[in-house]
């Protein structure tokens, strides 16, 4: 009996290391530390029933078919309990696939849609980079036409120049001679003037002089008169007195 009980706990230790095997780190750990404490105190009790067998040796023959009924129970009981672990493990282990095989559903959609996003960013970049080498080339192509416009209306203006200050050497060349001209006139008149002020201050000297001279003659002749007109005076009065 002793060797049939050792049996039996060979086999359940196999069993045990058998769920072990077969993917504890599917096992969630208080589920697994659980199966193991069940195990141990399996072990505890399989030990004990083999200890009270070997004390009991020479006991009845029923009292070890029930020890051993019971042993068979407790055996029972262990596999149905290891049988559930393990259905609970494919339980686990298939909702930890599908839960992958979500996630990774999940995610390649995600891929799906950043490589869309991806994509569309890139045709956005492409097209904003079009706009602006198109825009660049607009401008460049406005400004050489600003360019060269300004530079026919910069010739236009000094060609202008170029015949206002043309004009205006001409005009003050014509001036000049003018001017000249009439400085000429204005010096032959002022020299005709001075001429005839000259002449006309000599007949004015002249003139005084002449009148002087007849006051001279005049008032002498007035003196004389008046000395005639005296002595007459005085004749008379000398013959009245």
């Amino acid at each position: 009996m002793p060797q049939k009980a050792t049996s039996k706990e060979n086999e359940a230790d196999a069993r045990a290391q058998r769920m072990q095997a077969a993917g504890p780190e599917f096992v969630p750990a208080d589920q697994f530390y659980q199966a193991e404490v069940e195990i141990r105190h399996l072990r505890d009790m399989v030990q004990a029933l083999r200890e009270n067998l070997e004390e009991s040796q020479f006991d009845s023959e029923e009292q070890v078919q029930q020890a051993s009924s019971s042993a068979n129970s407790e055996v029972s009981q262990l596999r149905n309990a290891v049988q559930a672990m393990r259905d609970e493990l494919e339980n686990i282990r298939f909702e930890k696939e599908e839960a992958v095989q979500h996630a990774t559903s999940h995610a390649n959609d995600e891929i799906v849609q950043l490589r869309m996003a991806a994509q569309k960013l890139r045709e956005e970049l492409e097209n904003v980079r079009f706009e602006k080498d198109e825009a660049v080339q607009h401008a460049v192509t406005t400004a050489n036409d600003e360019i060269l416009q300004l530079r026919h209306t910069a010739q236009a203006l000094r060609d202008n120049m170029e015949t206002l200050r043309f004009e205006n050497d001409e005009a003050v060349q014509n001036a000049a001679v003018a001017a000249n001209g009439e400085i000429s006139q204005l010096r032959g008149t002022a020299q005709q003037l001075r001429s005839e002020l000259e002449s006309r201050t000599a007949e004015l000297q002249e003139q005084i002089q002449n009148n002087e001279r007849r006051f001279r003659d005049e008032r002498k002749h007035l003196q004389d008169t008046i000395g005639v007109l005296r002595d007459e005076m005085e004749n008379n009065h000398n013959e009245n007195a």
